[in-house]
């Protein structure tokens, strides 16, 4: 048993300690480094989209008192990501699972106010998935210095291609 919880997994990622647990061992861990260990500050907290199959949900605690800094992870599935709410153990989280909520789609339950915070009403999606079209790239011509070739002078034109982050088979031709 690690001082973290004896389903926790340590490890350390350029000088910080990282603690992995399980979704169910979440708040149990978030608890016990604030109650038992001093991480009394609590910093940030985001997700990472980790495809194909999951999301990890990170938090950044820091020890006042030894300066010492916690990044702490837990992983939820993509098909359902849930994680109970943080709020309780740090009040700070609030705002961060909000946006988390909203960027990446993970449910945060017993949230007290879990709804959009960042976008505008009606937006559709989680800009932040990394299987978020981004479609401005395909409305609007993509700025930049033209293609070798297109000021009628020069080099050939290349292959046209679709931007950068617009799947192939999204209904856009690369002539357009």
């Amino acid at each position: 048993m690690t001082r973290f919880g004896e389903h926790a997994q340590v490890t350390d990622s350029f000088g910080d300690t990282v603690v992995d647990v399980a979704p169910g061992d979440w708040i149990a861990l978030l608890t016990r480094v604030r109650d038992e260990l001093g991480y009394a500050f609590f910093d940030w907290l985001t997700g990472v989209d980790e495809p194909p199959d999951e999301f990890h949900v990170v938090a950044h605690v820091y020890n006042p008192a030894t300066r010492e800094r916690l990044l702490l992870r837990t992983r939820v599935p993509r098909a359902d990501p849930r994680l109970p709410t943080a709020v309780g153990v740090y009040r700070g989280a609030d705002w961060h699972e909000r946006e988390t909520y909203e960027m990446f789609g993970v449910i945060f339950e017993g949230h007290p106010h879990l709804v959009p915070l960042l976008l505008p009403d009606g937006f559709e999606g989680h800009p932040l998935r990394k299987d978020f079209i981004l479609a401005a790239r395909v409305a609007k011509q993509w700025p930049g210095a033209k293609e070798p070739g297109e000021s009628g002078h020069g080099a050939p034109s290349r292959r046209k291609t679709l931007p950068p982050g617009v799947p192939a088979d999204w209904g856009a031709t690369p002539d357009a």
